[in-house]
């Protein structure tokens, strides 16, 4: 776990957590380097992987915080759905690999790699394949797993999704497109989230910062694209710009009808087959 802090001595300290993938390093480039602030905090930002920031939310321990959006109907209680900084994709998303090309029905059964239970790519795979082992891991280690034989499959999120191929493994199912092709809606991955005791007004001042700082960073994309190659666990530069690309988009900017649509889509199927609650009505703060 990493913290920065933008520096306003005389202001209280308000926690951003933040994933280190490139794509939440990116939009949140601006808030860290002070180019755009919320007004009357100083920002310290806690870096922690996604799972972590998963579980520390289920505490509500950071008023500001990326969760995965599977996890939100369990923290709905506490927190509220920024309208901006989500990571969404459209007709694409996590993916299953394998050693060789598999229909769904072949990988029914099969013991799967995946990435923390709270992710969002883990409740599509159970939505979308309802037989299979789970083997949970880090999403680091899941190509590799596949490529040993560890697994038999592997559900694949982040840069991982560009660079499969180079570890030998090919493309079974996208689960973005199979949800795009069911629903006509995108996905929304990853989600920013400030906590109820903020009060609205202070979440909205939030949610308009980090718009702004998104709308910076795509303006701003070689600057932003450096800071967030210090997160990149060694990803080149090219397929970083890629990945960025993909998941901070329009969406990212204003989650909009679309994206509200696609949550309460998300948590309805899940709750049908008991994998997820329902977080209630959802309540964009933009």
């Amino acid at each position: 776990m990493e913290r920065e802090t933008v520096k306003d001595e005389a202001a209280p300290v308000l926690h951003f957590g933040h994933s280190p993938d490139a794509d939440d390093a990116f939009m949140f480039c601006a808030l860290a380097s002070g180019r755009v602030r919320v007004p009357g905090a100083r920002i310290e930002h806690v870096i922690d992987d996604i799972q972590s920031l998963n579980r520390r939310a289920l505490s509500a321990e950071l008023p500001v915080t990326a969760v995965s959006a599977a996890v939100y109907p369990r923290i709905a209680k506490d927190y509220w759905v920024l309208s901006s900084g989500a990571s969404v994709g459209r007709g694409y998303g996590p993916i299953v690999v394998a050693p060789r090309a598999m229909t769904r029905r072949e990988l029914s059964g099969r013991r799967i790699a995946v990435p923390g239970p709270e992710t969002t790519a883990y409740l599509l795979l159970r939505i979308y394949l309802e037989d299979f082992v789970p083997v949970q891991m880090n999403f680091q280690e899941i190509l590799p797993a596949v490529r040993s034989g560890q697994a038999e499959a592997g559900l694949i999120i982040h840069e991982g999704q560009l660079n499969f191929a180079s570890a030998g493994a090919v493309k079974c199912l996208d689960l973005g497109s199979l949800w795009s092709e069911e629903t006509g809606l995108p996905i929304p991955l990853g989600l920013d989230v400030a906590r109820k005791d903020l009060g609205m007004d202070r979440a909205g001042e939030i949610s308009r910062a980090l718009k702004a700082s998104v709308a910076w960073a795509r303006a701003h994309e070689d600057e932003a694209i450096d800071y967030a190659l210090r997160y990149a666990r060694g990803t080149d530069r090219e397929t970083a710009r890629r990945f960025v690309r993909m998941y901070v988009n329009e969406d990212t900017l204003d989650l909009g009808d679309d994206g509200l649509r696609a949550l309460e889509e998300l948590f309805a199927r899940g709750s049908a087959r008991g994998l997820c609650g329902s977080p209630g009505r959802i309540q964009l703060v933009s």
